[in-house]
């Protein structure tokens, strides 16, 4: 497309990995592109989460498997860690995997704009005093912490899942409001270290968009071997500061109660950054939940479409790629194509791991679907004998027609066993298909082996 009364031929809103996959698959195609980003190139992805976080959880679970050790005939009665070194190496990791993506933006010829977009019209936008139009316009604008009840969050110090790592020292006392995925992986990282944590959590149960089990495994396994205090059915109402400690007052069982502890982070979820985008200035419409798309990933406007979290703030980095450049690719083909979400998975980088990919019980349980189902302990394996280790299971999902649809994995390494099961979703395979597959005896995956042997008869 030529240059006719557009500044560009795509403007990219958020560097981030939807944003950054479509800005990069756009300018290879030779298209005038531009990328605004309001924060650090490469989105949270980069610089808060996925690279910060594997690096710092590495480092916990290494260091709590090494006192493990004596069992196995290894001299750790000793060990200590040195928290500074530590936190070197999560920031030299995130540093390393930041430092060149502007460039590699630049390099392939797509404008950098850094502020914030605002919509001034459907073709047009601002960034501080810069206004920029584009023919074709992608929202991959990211997500933010959601906004909560809970008093006192505006002038008492406290943290959330955006510098919770940068705490100068492991706290003695900990209480992590939020028992999902995030609030949960935060917990077990600085009880490995030797802090004392509490997590309220709202709901019944931690990881409340899992099946049951997870939730109870889960609990048993922080309370028993990490001494992590889970206090469910708890809701937060204010945090306040007394002359040495924090406190936070919950109510619990209709019971105004408080807790103390020297640090407090609020992990209680996030949403779709898209409230000061000016939406309504180009007639796109977006709930509280995020941008409203179709299928093919377009907007209530034709050329604008949307991805990632700005769509979904439970969204994940492989599913935000995905979204990228398939709405690049929509926007610029005349061929749509539907968004094919079989087999992604849910990651929480907890020690064991969980994955889980497809739909879940309680998915099924809701629409009334039809399925058989079966679990599988870690100790029916030969891999939990030969690591002594035994937390976690293998629960698959097969539909009326012994399809495979879904499975929640919990074991060391989880992200790579759901591997086979992501294949077998996204190919329709059996469970008896799964089950033939050859699978190494002394691994993990054993596990989905036997599994899937199960369902299959």
């Amino acid at each position: 497309m030529g240059k006719t009364k557009f500044d560009f031929d795509y403007l990219v809103i958020g560097s981030g990995p939807a944003g950054g996959t479509a800005a990069l698959m756009a300018a290879k195609a030779g298209l005038k592109v531009a990328l605004i980003e309001s924060d650090k190139w490469g989105g949270p992805s980069v610089n808060y989460r996925d690279v910060p976080y594997r690096a710092a959880f590495n480092f916990a679970h290494l260091y709590t498997k090494a006192l493990r050790g004596i069992r196995f005939g290894i001299s750790s009665a000793n060990l200590r860690y040195n928290y500074p070194t530590a936190q070197n190496w999560q920031g030299f990791a995130t540093r390393r995997s930041g430092r060149n993506i502007k460039k590699n933006f630049e390099d392939s010829g797509i404008e950098c704009i850094r502020g914030s977009a605002h919509f001034l019209s459907p073709y047009e936008v601002v960034v501080g005093e810069k206004r920029i139009s584009a023919s074709k316009i992608l929202i991959a604008s990211g997500a933010v912490l959601a906004e909560n009840s809970i008093s006192g969050l505006d002038h008492i110090e406290h943290y959330t899942p955006k510098n919770a790592l940068s705490i100068n020292r492991p706290p003695k006392t900990l209480i992590i409001i939020g028992g999902g995925p995030t609030g949960c992986e935060i917990a077990q990282y600085y009880a490995e270290l030797g802090s004392k944590v509490v997590i309220l959590e709202l709901t019944d149960r931690l990881l409340p968009h899992e099946d049951l089990e997870v939730g109870q495994l889960m609990t048993q396994h922080f309370e028993e071997n990490h001494h992590i205090k889970v206090l469910a059915e708890s809701r937060a109402i204010s945090i306040e500061q007394d002359r040495i400690n924090k406190r936070v007052v919950f109510m619990r069982g209709g019971i105004e109660r408080t807790l103390h502890a020297d640090t407090i982070i609020v992990a209680t979820g996030s949403r779709p950054a898209v409230e000061d985008l000016g939406l309504e200035n180009a007639g796109v419409k977006a709930t509280k939940q995020g941008i409203k798309v179709n299928r093919t990933l377009q907007t209530s406007v034709k050329h604008i479409y949307a991805a990632g979290d700005a769509i979904d703030a439970k969204s994940s980095t492989e599913r935000a790629i995905y979204e990228g450049a398939l709405a690049t690719s929509n926007l610029f083909n005349r061929n749509k194509d539907m968004a094919n979400y079989s087999g992604f998975m849910r990651i929480i980088d907890t020690y064991p791991q969980i994955a889980t990919v497809g739909v879940t019980e309680d998915d099924c349980l809701k629409r009334d679907k039809k399925i058989k189902k079966a679990i599988v302990p870690l100790s029916s394996i030969t891999a939990a004998n030969t690591n002594d280790y035994y937390i976690g299971f293998v629960k698959m999902i097969a539909d009326k027609q012994g399809k495979v649809i879904g499975a929640t994995i919990i074991c060391p390494e989880a992200e790579l066993v759901a591997e086979e099961v992501v294949l077998a979703i996204r190919h329709h395979l059996s469970v008896e298909d799964l089950a033939s597959a050859p699978h190494p005896a002394s691994g993990w995956n054993d596990a989905v082996r036997l599994a899937a042997n199960r369902l299959s008869f």
